[in-house]
């Protein structure tokens, strides 16, 4: 592969224009970066840092909270906007170093746990500053939030400095047929850290960064924040983890709060940490789940007090773990039968790492009418995208996305958006029209499609399709496998499993599992994949004890290379 070459300095953000407080926050990290005082400053490598050892630098005094931003934007401007040019950071809050700066000598606390610690949050999740809320869409570049969504206000409860707003596939995958992982019009294209320069004849990179929470876990990976937080409707926290070498965790629907995210599906959406380890996705959930009488799904939640309290290094020993792969029955052998042989082998070596552990590997089919889902449950959208290669072939997105995305779209412009002309989607149809050739590289045919639907979620088909979803992904899929087989967990390779558990709303946790190479025949890097532990309803802190064993045996992240210390 060819070295990337060093990207000319810019004045965007993406595609968006800095700000002249934005441009002055880069500038004071440039200066620090070309003294290289940026990390020395901060008194730790920061680039590979886990939140504990974040934690420890800040509450030994050895890192002021300013310092550590400092490193961070420094990175943000060697990394993100120069160098492999990442475009994993859409905007910078442009108060990130004076809220900074107020924390300085402020120690991270039982009262105030992140205390100075620099965290992105995905572009679609809102805050009520002076950064924009767009979801990557040109049509929402002028706009704001009314207030700060429910999570973001725990974390800045919590001491956290909002970095900024991390890139993403635009308005989380749901505007266009087979649109690139980590594609907006308004932020641009992510690139993969541990392939960016590769890319095909369309100028899309080749091994994927992984969507929709595309920028978030980059960010991670790349060492340009302590921790991000993304969100994921069906594979968006799931899939960019895998592609990228981080952890993740997709909650149980109503563990988080959704208020204040723009939105897909109520039926699926949750936000999720996405980290450099297991604890550290763990010390977040601490903070972020909570209930929300703004968000009536929060309503049933449960937790434990401490998610951490339970992680031990034997935690897998006696654990009953489903692998969804049997020699015997190789037509329901869907997500690990298929597999290229790297993945085979990287699975091969995981399953290993959990039996020497002491889990009890349970290997048996998925039931078909779990993985193959209920009947009318998706509709037939033509997919017109200019640059697929699959342009004429009818697409079958879920049902419950499209009839929900325009009811809870309308919503969330009529309550939380300010500063914007737009108040329906069909006003972000409307403008991505009239803006083509700046707005549509990809088309908008799932807008279309959503937007030809009541918006009011009265149609029948609409309530048959969820009926049917529930069915499939609960009663006949996960519920009946891990009851019949009695198991604690069942383990997916990368994202394979996202749509079951996304459709069952029930919780997964992902783990580094080792590395891979090469896509559709071409040659490539190696890049990671991840492996999946998912359980039923509530069961996180299960999840999180199982990876967080699997995760210190197996010792299988490794950051990208190409990215020092400055």
């Amino acid at each position: 592969m060819a070295k990337p070459t060093r990207r000319k300095r810019t004045t965007r953000t993406g595609r968006g224009k800095l700000t002249r407080r934005e441009l002055a926050v880069l500038t004071v990290a440039s200066g620090a970066m070309a003294s290289g005082r940026a990390e020395a400053q901060a008194g730790l490598a920061v680039e590979n840092a886990s939140l504990g050892d974040v934690v420890e630098a800040l509450a030994d005094g050895r890192t002021p909270a300013s310092a550590l931003t400092r490193a961070y934007l420094a990175r943000i401007e060697a990394y993100d906007r120069n160098g492999p040019g990442l475009t994993s950071v859409r905007e910078i809050n442009p108060d990130a170093l004076s809220i900074a700066g107020r924390l300085d000598g402020v120690k991270p606390s039982a009262r105030q746990p992140l205390a100075g610690l620099p965290i992105l949050v995905k572009d679609n999740i809102a805050t009520g500053d002076k950064q924009h809320t767009t979801a990557g869409s040109l049509a929402l570049e002028s706009a704001r939030a009314r207030d700060d969504a429910t999570i973001v206000k725990r974390l800045r409860a919590a001491g956290a400095v909002i970095l900024g707003k991390a890139n993403l596939t635009e308005f989380a995958n749901i505007i266009a047929v087979d649109m690139p992982s980590g594609y907006s019009s308004l932020g641009g294209q992510v690139r993969n850290p541990y392939a960016p320069a590769l890319v095909d004849e369309r100028g899309i990179p080749i091994v994927a960064p992984g969507g929709s929470s595309a920028g978030s876990a980059v960010a991670v990976a790349a060492g340009l924040c302590a921790a991000a937080i993304g969100t994921e409707t069906s594979g968006s926290l799931l899939y960019p983890a895998s592609q990228n070498g981080v952890v993740t965790v997709k909650p149980t629907v109503g563990l988080l709060s959704r208020a204040g995210i723009l939105p897909i599906s109520q039926s699926q959406d949750t936000a999720g940490p996405l980290t450099r380890t297991v604890r550290d996705a763990a010390i977040l959930l601490n903070v972020l789940a909570a209930r929300d009488p703004l968000d009536p799904a929060t309503q049933r939640l449960q937790r434990p007090n401490d998610y951490t309290a339970g992680l031990d290094k034997g935690g897998l020993k006696g654990a009953r773990i489903g692998v969804p792969s049997d020699a015997d029955d190789p037509l329901n052998d869907v997500y690990f039968g298929k597999l290229p042989e790297r993945s085979r082998a990287a699975m091969a070596k995981a399953c290993s790492v959990l039996a020497d552990c002491g889990a009890i590997l349970v290997r048996a089919s998925m039931p078909t009418a779990g993985w193959i889902g209920g009947p009318g449950t998706t509709m037939g959208v033509l997919n017109r995208n200019p640059l697929s290669r699959y342009k004429g072939a009818p697409a079958t997105p879920p049902i419950v996305f499209l009839y929900e995305l325009k009811h809870d779209l309308d919503a969330y412009l009529r309550d939380w958006a300010v500063g914007t002309k737009m108040k329906t989607m069909a006003d972000i149809i409307a403008f991505n029209q009239a803006n083509a050739d700046r707005a549509l590289r990809f088309g908008q045919d799932l807008f279309l499609a959503a937007q030809a639907t009541r918006g009011d979620l009265s149609e029948p088909e609409y309530h048959s399709a969820r009926a049917m979803d529930l069915k499939s992904a609960r009663a006949l899929g996960l519920d009946a496998y891990m009851a019949r087989h009695k198991l604690d967990a069942v383990v997916f390779p990368g994202s394979a499993g996202a749509s079951i558990a996304a459709k069952a709303g029930y919780p997964s946790v992902q783990v580094p599992a080792g590395f891979i190479a090469g896509v559709d025949g071409k040659e490539t890097p190696d890049f990671p994949l991840g492996l999946t532990f998912t359980g039923r309803a509530w069961s996180e802190a299960r999840l999180l004890r199982l990876a967080y064993a699997y995760e210190q045996a197996a010792g299988a992240r490794r950051p990208p290379p190409g990215l020092p210390a400055l």
